[in-house]
């Protein structure tokens, strides 16, 4: 059953953002920059999501720091120079109709590592050395994050200080860049999320401990990029909302930090998980269809923040239920947008939201509305029994 006017094509107002609708594309790593700049790769990569429909683009996770990159050819945001290719990615999806944000990130002791289709395992430390740029693991403690991994340096106030800079410096550039929203990423084990995790996070300082301690990190850098962040441009974060270890980070204390957050002023909480101690891709929770939804909704509920809903979400009948059950604000999909690229233009058509094609691109919807009218016969045709059709001469024009 669809809907005259379906929750997901509702636009959405985040502080100053007017969101046209609430697909979301989820940041995905695509080890594609130069030196940190963003390359054709990117244009293309993320430009065609804005030909796709998508209300909202995130890039992927964006390097404050050289040292904190997950793999050689992240992203990144440590220097100026960084600023101008990435406008010009900035530039397109804007010109197209969509907003972009930037994921922004510290690897933390998960830095360094193989891009997934060459294994994905941690770069041994000769690896390491060979990089152009400088790698150092670093951490609250000196855990690895697993087999593989060598144990990180432990960051003391000094260094803490200058990862909080970091974020600030990258948030400034994000800015002068003309993207719309920062997302500070929180989760899948990378250097926030291990100051979070007692199963990381064995300080007896004043950012370890108890949870307020564990907290600390996350908190002074949310604080610090909303005070550096024009006070119009939303900020979201993302959480690993379980991090899949025994007694490690919890949905409970998820919802005490996104309570937080709020007041530090983030506005949207992005609900992933697991991460802490293996690949990203090693998850928690069993990977059925939408099996982060009930994170997002509690986290919703609870905290009274803005969620976006993301992991299994395949299809538009599921995306618009987790909207109108109030599981979520903002709807993420990443492996089903490089699926379909034109994802939101097609669960648009199948919600009923746009059947003469006015939301696509006009170079496209204009010849897409002309073939409507055949393709649809085309396929009456198909579907009727074969005893009721006509045979036919060269020049029927029926």
């Amino acid at each position: 059953m669809t809907t005259a006017s379906p929750m997901m094509f509702q636009s959405l107002r985040v502080r100053g953002l007017v969101l046209k609708n609430r697909v979301v594309i989820s940041p995905m790593c695509q080890h594609a920059a130069v030196a940190g700049r963003a390359t054709s790769w990117h244009l293309v990569h993320l430009g065609k999501f804005a030909l796709g429909g998508a209300g909202l683009i995130l890039t992927e996770s964006t390097a404050v720091d050289p040292r904190g990159r997950i793999g050689t050819a992240d992203l990144g945001l440590w220097n100026d120079e960084q600023v101008e290719q990435l406008k010009a990615v900035v530039d397109f999806v804007h010109a197209n109709g969509s907003a972009i944000g930037v994921q922004l990130a510290h690897a933390g002791r998960k830095a360094g590592s193989q891009p997934l289709w060459e294994g994905g395992a941690a770069l041994g430390e000769a690896q390491l050395a060979a990089d152009a740029e400088p790698w150092q693991r670093l951490g609250p403690s000196a855990l690895p994050a697993g087999p593989g991994w060598s144990a990180p340096e432990v960051l003391d106030e000094a260094g803490i200080a200058d990862v909080v800079d970091r974020f600030v410096q990258a948030t400034r550039r994000a800015d002068a860049a003309g993207v719309d929203v920062v997302e500070l990423h929180f989760g899948h084990g990378y250097l926030v999320a291990s100051f979070l995790s007692p199963a990381a996070n064995q300080r007896a300082d004043r950012w370890g401990g108890d949870l307020q301690g564990r907290m600390r990190l996350a908190l002074e850098i949310a604080t610090k990029v909303r005070a550096a962040w024009p006070d119009a441009k939303p900020l979201f974060c993302r959480l690993s909302a379980v991090d899949g270890t025994l007694d490690g980070w919890s949905l409970d204390d998820s919802v005490v930090l996104s309570r937080e957050l709020v007041r530090c002023g983030v506005d949207v909480i992005d609900c992933s998980s697991g991460g802490l101690t293996e690949e990203t891709r090693a998850l928690p929770v069993p990977r059925g269809l939408g099996f982060q939804v009930p994170f997002s909704e509690r986290i919703r509920r609870e905290a009274q923040v803005l969620t976006q809903a993301v992991g299994m979400i395949v299809d538009a009948r599921q995306a618009e239920d987790v909207l109108l059950e109030g599981k979520a604000d903002l709807i993420a999909i990443g492996r089903e947008a490089l699926f379909d690229p034109y994802w939101a233009h097609h669960a648009a058509e199948s919600l009923g939201a746009d059947p003469a094609y006015v939301r696509w691109p006009e170079r496209h919807g204009v010849w897409l509305a002309k073939r409507a009218p055949g393709l649809a016969h085309a396929r009456a045709e198909a579907d009727e029994p074969p005893r009721q059709r006509q045979p036919r001469t060269i020049g029927d024009s029926r």
